[in-house]
């Protein structure tokens, strides 16, 4: 199987991977660490669909796409640190001053997992924000060991993946989710 990995540019193939069922749903369309939280509060159902259709027409596109031949299979966001609300989180820490990009969630459609897809992710992000001038790039993925961790919180991606993808530990954080401590790693892209 061949996967190929792109820019987010096309709003139809972010909604196959990111999209809720019944479109009045208040899913997180990647949101989440992406915009303040008040906007993040405020936007409901089908506004929050409508907020990332803009971001795709935006440059940089807001992350990248796996697709297996013309199919979406997956997502990772990516983008500039001082874009996100880990500019701002106070459970996150600041390695130091570089303009780095930061790579949060990573999200395979169910039916496509266990297919190396969340690697071609990373890796594609990666080249992406090589490709936008980033000179460094971190992700805070749980630190589960061989632990199993629930689907819907992976999102943030295992500590294993990043590694494989050279990514290396940078600093611990106070962020735990689903039980799990999340560390930050990083990778240079110079």
């Amino acid at each position: 199987m061949s996967i190929d990995v792109r820019p987010a540019t096309d709003f139809d193939d972010v909604r196959a991977v990111l999209g809720p069922k019944s479109p009045g749903a208040n899913v997180c369309w990647c949101l989440s660490y992406r915009i303040p939280s008040k906007l993040n509060k405020e936007l409901r159902g089908p506004a929050r669909g409508d907020y990332v259709a803009e971001l795709c027409q935006a440059d940089p596109a807001p992350g990248v796409l796996a697709f297996e031949g013309d199919v979406p299979v997956g997502w990772a966001a990516v983008a500039p640190r001082s874009d996100t609300a880990f500019a701002r989180n106070r459970k996150i820490p600041h390695v130091d001053d570089l303009p780095v990009w930061s790579l949060w969630c990573v999200r395979v459609r169910p039916g496509h997992r266990k297919q190396g897809i969340s690697h071609a992710l990373i890796s594609g992000a990666v080249d992406f924000a090589r490709a936008q001038g980033a000179p460094a790039i971190e992700a805070y993925p749980l630190d589960n060991g061989d632990a199993k961790v629930d689907l819907t919180m992976a999102y943030a991606g295992l500590r294993k993946n990043f590694e494989r993808a050279g990514f290396t530990y940078a600093a611990p954080t106070t962020s735990v989710l689903a039980g799990h401590p999340r560390i930050l790693m990083r990778l240079d892209l110079h």
